[in-house]
């Protein structure tokens, strides 16, 4: 069944769609409606969908388009709400219960039959984080009900008309002006309530000091109290505003511009501008009546409820918080991190869980952060070096079990964080996507070029870095990339990541054997290719991505200020309207481009020369721009190992090595990939990631057997001498 997604942006709850639709074997596209209707109706027209779903709409659907064929629009309200503000109001308003609706698509919005509805109790919670939770799983749980609906002869939808019992009504959008912020009059929770409703976007607009910006990233202090209006308390760069009633913090804020969009920043950074430009503005607003809290991260538990993070220990397993505001970490949330993990790793446990935050599991360094330093390009070297720190502290943590519990999304770096522990277990429903080349092609770092391949294999690292969608915690374990995916309730899940951590502790051999065989391995891989090498290799390009060209720059600029760059739908998500290229060629920085590695080395020169001439043939290869250009340089490196190979056999046949028939046997095999290669490229099979395994292949054939038989021959000469 052919199932197209139309969808104002590739969003969260797209990815959700599309991610379920394509694991259970549907044919699935997408067509993002971005403001041009006759390429809107083209896309639709080229794919030829049975049915349509919209996930995420800002825009209407043209009638050419949902008068033939059958499109049901995803509108997070119960049954017979309509208007775009519908969860907004539902928060601010303090709807116990809300919902989701499944609805044809009409002139009207909103107002279509409705194929399905669910329900589900309301959380105190942002907006985002109930959109991401219940919202998403509602219309998932939805998605599925309509489908079995689909083409049956006796469905019929309900019309708004014939059930007047519905409780939803219109509701107009909501305008700032409704969610406006009296600090004299209105309580904690009503401004909390406000604050949340608004989060994510557009944010609620406020002043501080007469400085018009937007508030985000709102909780409720339970102590703490003052002049209502009046800021009483700074931590972990937040604010702490009095109410009548109490205090709320507020973790970011975002300056109203004269035009345009802001940069979303941690509320004390904001102010910091100001200090230079209106000292006695600063000074009164930070004044001797502003409290500065410390916060003590060496000890167990959240002190504060803006603290980002924090640890909890429960006998011999230590559990490591990080609820970083959407998921970025900057330079200094990346030291004060590995600062506390670096502390936990001194405490009396065996096992280690990184929890990450709950609706955001990590996404990698802070592109706000980064936009808004004074040299960006700086800026980003430093929080990728801070966040390389902290993985390879993970990595080299061998005393420890370390796992991943990812809850909540997890996106570029921070995807490739969570494999940095020895388990990974993810949420049901949870979505990867472990790839960078979205952002100005940047090519990534964290050690992905080890961490990935070792987890999924070479030609899946390819396939995933390069293709650039998003991934299912259910595709994520049947191909490797996580070791167990667990319920997709919140509670039960973190239950479940209790009961495994829990396992190690109370199986001591098993822990001893986890821990041995984690060592085992760490040196075994740090004898083919040190961390150092990957390190250096990715940043290597990672230079180049900051210092090299403005792509990353721009497509960072248009992500911060949320300025939509493309003109179509990009073809990775787009099935209908990919080219039909004959070569499956990587770019240029792609992870298959080889570095030759000292470890290689052999101290015989005419050995190590040919071994060298490997690497560079091989890059060549990749870069190769024609099928005859690739038939050419395959044969040349063909040309090249069967020469190396036969001086090789011959040698060791003199010398009489005894391991020479294992040593043929595996030269054959690389001989039959080549073969094979060759025979693909004639196919137009070719596929790069084969020559990234073959000389993958030929790295550890060095490491191993040709060091045992340089080995044998410096022996044979001290013999002989």
């Amino acid at each position: 069944m052919r199932i197209l997604l139309i969808s104002t942006a590739f969003s969260g709850l797209t990815q959700r769609f599309y991610t379920e639709l394509d694991d259970a074997g549907y044919l699935v596209s997408v067509e993002l409606h971005l403001g041009d209707v006759a390429q809107l109706i083209e896309g639709v027209n080229l794919f030829k969908p049975e049915l349509i779903i919209c996930p995420f709409l800002t825009k209407k659907i043209p009638p050419e388009i949902y008068q033939n064929y059958t499109c049901l629009i995803v509108h997070p309200g119960i049954k017979g709400d309509r208007g775009p503000s519908s969860l907004d109001w539902a928060i601010q308003s303090g709807e116990p219960e809300w919902g989701v609706s499944l609805l044809e698509a009409r002139e009207e919005m909103d107002a279509g039959d409705i194929w399905v509805n669910k329900t589900f109790k309301m959380r105190a919670a942002t907006k985002s984080s109930i959109f991401y939770r219940e919202v998403t799983q509602a219309a998932v749980d939805c998605l599925w009900e309509a489908l079995t609906y689909f083409q049956a002869p006796d469905f019929r939808p309900q019309a708004l008309a014939d059930h007047p019992e519905f409780k939803g009504k219109l509701l107009p959008q909501m305008k700032q002006v409704d969610r406006a912020i009296d600090w004299k009059k209105h309580t904690t929770d009503e401004i909390l309530a406000r604050i949340q409703a608004a989060d994510g976007s557009p944010g609620l607009l406020d002043e501080i000091d007469g400085t018009p910006c937007y508030l985000f990233n709102a909780h409720k202090e339970p102590t703490l109290k003052g002049k209502a209006g009046e800021i009483i308390a700074t931590a972990n760069h937040s604010i702490c505003r009095a109410t009548v009633d109490g205090a709320v913090w507020i973790g970011h804020l975002k300056l109203k511009p004269e035009a345009g969009n802001g940069i979303k920043l941690p509320a004390t950074f904001l102010w910091q501008n100001l200090a230079t430009a209106n000292n006695s503005a600063f000074k009164k607003l930070f004044g001797k009546t502003v409290q500065y809290i410390e916060i003590d991260y060496t000890q167990p538990g959240r002190q504060l409820p803006c603290q980002e993070v924090w640890f909890e220990q429960e006998g011999r397993v230590a559990y490591l918080y990080f609820s970083f505001h959407n998921g970025g970490m900057s330079t200094e949330q990346c030291k004060l991190l590995l600062s506390v993990y670096q502390h936990v790793v001194t405490l009396p446990v065996d096992v280690i869980v990184l929890m990450g935050g709950e609706d955001c599991w990590s996404n990698g360094i802070h592109l706000n952060h980064i936009e808004a330093a004074q040299n960006p390009a700086d800026e980003s070297w430093l929080n990728i070096n801070a966040i390389d720190d902290l993985i390879y502290q993970i990595i080299t943590t061998l005393d420890k079990v370390t796992i991943s519990a990812v809850a909540g999304g997890a996106g570029a770096g921070g995807a490739i964080l969570a494999l940095a522990c020895d388990q990974v277990y993810a949420r049901e429903g949870v979505i990867f996507n472990p790839h960078y080349k979205n952002m100005g092609e940047l090519y990534g770092s964290e050690y992905w070029t080890y961490l990935l391949p070792k987890r999924v294999g070479q030609k899946m690292a390819t396939d995933l870095t390069e293709q650039r969608l998003p991934i299912s915690a259910k595709k994520a374990w049947r191909i490797g990339l996580i070791d167990k995916m667990l319920d997709k309730q919140h509670l039960i899940f973190y239950a479940q990541v209790k009961h495994l951590a829990n396992g190690y502790v109370n199986d001591p051999e098993n822990l001893r054997s986890c821990l041995a065989k984690k060592a085992r391995t760490r040196c075994f891989d740090e004898s083919i290719k040190p961390l150092a090498a990957y390190r250096q290799f990715e940043l290597t390009h990672m230079y180049k991505n900051f210092y090299g060209n403005d792509d990353y720059h721009a497509a960072r600029r248009a992500f911060v200020y949320k300025v939509c760059a493309e003109k179509t739908t990009p073809e990775n998500i787009a099935i209908h309207r990919h080219s039909q290229a004959v070569i499956n060629k990587l770019s240029l920085g792609s992870m298959p481009h080889f570095v030759w590695q000292d470890q290689y080395l052999m101290n015989d020169k005419e050995m190590d020369d040919q071994h060298k001439d490997l690497f560079v043939m091989a890059d060549q290869l990749l870069v190769s721009d024609s099928r005859e250009d690739l038939a050419h340089n395959l044969h040349l490196l063909h040309q090249h190992v069967k020469e190396h190979f036969s001086a090789e056999e011959a040698l060791m046949k003199r010398v009489e090595f005894q391991g020479y028939k294992g040593h043929e046997k595996e030269h054959l095999l690389m001989l039959e990939k080549l073969i094979s290669m060759e025979n693909r490229i004639n196919a137009d099979g070719w596929d790069a990631a084969d020559v990234n395994e073959f000389v993958d292949r030929w790295a550890k054939h060095i490491v191993n057997s040709d060091m045992r038989f340089n080995a044998y021959l410096k022996n044979q000469t001290v013999e002989a001498g």
